[in-house]
């Protein structure tokens, strides 16, 4: 996910966004997104909940120009407002209730000044994939290493579950997520008084269709 030909398309995509505004990214994790975006003259302020990974934001070439506030994306909000905020690579997926995303949707235009724009980059659910009484879809295997999402669809509930051979002992790592589908995501903008500006299926602006694994949406606060 830090190779250019992801990193840049996405930054591309912002930039035209964004125009002379600032940024907030909710979830900024180590700065994938948020350092070349501002190496490119935007200025930039994050969210997230972990001071491990902000560290290791913080120990990169240019990260001193990025505010960050530790805290719940959903919830926490910093001072000023700004012309765009985004939230990329399913980040909105760790949130597992639909009230906390709902509650990030309104966060988002909490912050934004009239006119400006979210951004979501989220997987749609592959539940088509999975043969009928099937919980689990393989998404990686090989010999050392072996991925697989448990659906529970009564719930919306999507674990993630990683195992890797390190150095002859398996090691596993199960991580919980809510998924939803971009008509879910519209109703949640909506209710944030937001309006579906652009939908795309990838950040180079592929079109959406119903083979897209994932969807890069924009919507748009109402001007003044």
């Amino acid at each position: 996910m830090f190779d250019a030909a992801v990193v840049d398309p996405t930054v591309d995509f912002l930039v035209e966004l964004v125009g002379t505004g600032r940024a907030l990214e909710l979830g900024i994790g180590t700065g994938r997104i948020a350092l070349p975006l501002a190496c490119r003259g935007v200025p930039v302020h994050g969210i997230d909940v972990s001071e491990a990974m902000v560290s290791r934001l913080r120990a990169k070439p240019g990260a001193g120009d990025i505010g960050v506030t530790i805290g719940d994306f959903a919830t926490t909000t910093v001072g000023g407002s700004f012309s765009l905020v985004y939230l990329v690579f399913n980040t909105i997926m760790n949130l597992t209730t639909q009230a906390a995303q709902v509650a990030c949707f309104r966060n988002a235009a909490g912050h934004l000044e009239p006119g400006g724009r979210f951004v979501l980059e989220v997987g749609v659910p592959e539940l088509r994939r999975l043969p009928p009484g099937e919980t689990l879809r393989a998404f990686h295997v090989s010999e050392t290493r072996w991925g697989l999402d448990e659906y529970d669809v009564a719930t919306q509930g999507l674990t993630s579950h990683h195992f890797e051979i390190v150095e002859g002992k398996v090691e596993r790592l199960s991580i919980p997520f809510r998924y939803a589908w971009p008509a879910e995501f519209d109703l949640m903008a909506q209710l944030a008084g937001m309006t579906l500006r652009e939908r795309w299926g990838g950040w180079k602006r592929e079109p959406f269709t119903s083979e897209s694994n994932k969807h890069v949406s924009v919507w748009e606060k109402p001007a003044a």
